[in-house]
């Protein structure tokens, strides 16, 4: 495959703060499609998706629920976001609870985590996803607050919620961290985003090694460049009307075209798969 060159292929657009609102984003990120179709595949089951109100956490949420999960979407402060996801993921009739908060303080991650089982008396699946990225083009430029932040949010948090949620998990449970391309190519521009994806890889792997005799299945995907409120919250509005049009299909992937694989590995599909990583990132070669 030969790499195209960058060329503008969105709208130019910035959002002045992040994780960023997806209902000012030109397009609409899409998070499902008619075409899919649901099978019961985790019916009954109760999901906890970290940065579920958009993105990539939004498409996973919906597409739970289409398998017959019931929802537990904790995200930061974005509320119309949220709460237009639990309106699209009550339409799959199913259950769907918000919790507001900052995953990045190990006691809220403990409380909301109480507050699921309070609610749904159990959990089944846990979605690490929630992120942050602060480009920076001079590597000097990172400073104390900005690392602390992006580590916090990006790894601490996945620690600090399996932590709280491994007493609550039963054997046949999953556990699904959001790593990404970065961690396997690197980014000269997101140097510690790119080295907390690279934590999140070998996390997985080793929390896999430590669960599998507890029959806890843990496994993470890896997107390439995908259309999430992350972008326009994070790049200049050049950089964004050109994001993904150097990749091998020449465009960004939608949310609706990574979420399968998080369906995937939530169901008994996967039984047999533990401490992967499924690349979703439109044909670049690991």
């Amino acid at each position: 495959m030969t790499k195209s060159q960058k060329k503008p292929i969105l709208p130019k657009q910035h959002q002045n703060r992040q994780p960023g609102f997806e209902y000012e984003m030109n397009p609409i990120p899409i998070s499902i499609t008619k075409n899919y179709v649901g099978s019961n595949k985790l019916k009954g089951k109760v999901a906890v998706i970290t940065g579920g109100d958009s993105g990539i956490g939004k498409a996973v949420a919906l597409h739970y629920a289409r398998e017959g999960a019931n929802i537990a979407i904790i995200y930061f402060d974005e509320d119309k976001d949220a709460n237009d996801t639990r309106q699209l993921v009550e339409q799959e009739q199913v259950t769907c609870q918000l919790f507001r908060g900052d995953i990045a303080d190990r006691n809220f991650c403990y409380q909301v985590v109480e507050q699921v089982i309070e609610q749904f008396g159990k959990m089944d699946i846990l979605v690490n996803n929630a992120a942050m990225q602060f480009p920076q083009q001079n590597f000097l430029a990172i400073t104390e607050e900005q690392l602390e932040r992006t580590f916090r949010v990006n790894i601490f948090s996945f620690f600090y919620m399996t932590q709280a949620a491994l007493p609550h998990l039963q054997k046949g449970s999953s556990i699904i961290n959001t790593s990404s391309i970065t961690a396997f190519k690197g980014s000269e521009n997101l140097i510690d985003y790119s080295s907390t994806k690279g934590a999140i890889t070998t996390f997985t792997k080793s929390l896999a090694k430590s669960l599998v005799s507890k029959g806890i299945r843990v496994n993470s995907v890896a997107p390439g460049p995908i259309w999430t409120p992350l972008i326009p919250a994070t790049f200049d509005e050049n950089a964004v009307s050109t994001f993904g049009s150097d990749s091998e299909m020449a465009r960004p992937g939608e949310p609706s075209e990574v979420a399968p694989a998080y369906v995937y590995l939530a169901s008994d599909d996967a039984n047999y798969v533990t401490g992967q990583t499924i690349h979703v990132n439109g044909g670049q070669i690991i």
